[in-house]
């Protein structure tokens, strides 16, 4: 009687383990065709993290078997050490920023950054070279001699400056050189401690609108022909207008240039999932724009413009459909 109960007890316990490896196998089969994508993005109040997020559920809801989350970061170049650490595998980053990583330049440099791809390139963000009507500056040569505050000390910013000043011809050494960051070159234009300020963000800046509140600014306006040269030695960037009237009181039409934000993805990305994520994305813009009202500039015509490093080979495909 005992025998055949510890038999029969042997039969179940065997059962039990076949059904157990069979649901294993199935939940490691599932697990498999899982896709996990790490997005970086930027700070919550900032415009990269909703931009993100509205990637990250695009992916969710239009790829099979994705899961896709965005996480709060330092921004571009945390970012970029994050791509390439591995800790992420896509990223909103700036194309300038971008195009020193992987040249190995500027904050960069001695660190070239092999692993980046790009995705796409998706709204403008314009270098302004904001200072108060009072000063007299019209044009980027008005700059010698005056206090200029070029952003923080190896920021970009600080080398949108440093490159725009040198078509001119102008160097650090013709100039009273301010290492201030966004927040404080605003008061310092306020306050009469700067002549001029560099700020490369989308326009309208909230900051200059502020200062726009209170005094008369205006924005210096490059040459064409200089911008052309910019863009011809650094491509990064492209040429823009920001319209008369963007700022109160201030009516003139200003060129200048803007780098562009621009999503990244690393070289373990491969073409077929590259395609699917491009494709997802730019055929749900409307979800983006939902996100954020800077999604409105975000097109699949201007999606390589501006686009600094080898391309993801699905993504290009796709651009090339």
């Amino acid at each position: 009687m005992k025998a055949k109960f510890f038999s029969k007890l042997t039969l179940l316990s065997a059962l039990l383990v076949m059904i157990i490896a069979v649901v294993a196998g199935c939940g490691g089969e599932q697990q498999a065709d899982k896709k996990f994508l790490n997005i970086a993005t930027g700070g919550t109040a900032g415009t990269y993290y909703p931009i993100g997020g509205a990637m990250a559920e695009i992916l969710n809801n239009e790829i099979a078997g994705m899961n896709a989350s965005a996480q709060s970061t330092g921004a571009t170049v945390a970012n970029i050490n994050m791509l390439n650490e591995g800790s992420v595998d896509m990223a909103i980053v700036q194309n300038d920023i971008t195009y020193y990583a992987a040249n190995g330049v500027e904050m960069f440099k001695d660190k070239k950054v092999d692993c980046l791809k790009g995705i796409a390139t998706l709204y403008p963000e314009t270098c302004q070279i904001v200072t108060l009507e009072s000063t007299g500056i019209k044009n980027v040569a008005d700059l010698k001699g005056k206090r200029v505050a070029v952003g923080a000390m190896g920021s970009g910013v600080e080398a949108n400056a440093r490159q725009i000043m040198e078509a001119y011809g102008i160097t650090y050494d013709d100039i009273d050189v301010q290492y201030l960051s966004f927040a404080e070159a605003a008061s310092a234009l306020k306050d009469g401690n700067v002549d001029v300020a560099f700020v490369t963000a989308g326009y309208p800046t909230a900051a200059i609108q502020d200062i726009a509140s209170q005094n008369k600014v205006r924005l210096v306006s490059l040459d064409s022909a200089k911008a052309d040269e910019l863009i011809a030695k650094y491509p990064f960037y492209t040429k823009i207008t920001v319209p008369a009237g963007t700022y109160a009181g201030f009516d003139e039409d200003v060129t200048t240039v803007s780098v562009m934000a621009m999503l990244v993805c690393t070289d373990k990305v491969d073409a077929a999932l590259g395609y699917d994520i491009t494709k997802a994305i730019f055929t749900h813009l409307d979800r983006i724009q939902a996100a954020h009202a800077v999604g409105k500039l975000i097109t699949k015509e201007g999606a390589v413009k501006g686009m600094p490093i080898e391309m993801n080979a699905g993504a290009d495909k796709f651009f090339k459909e």
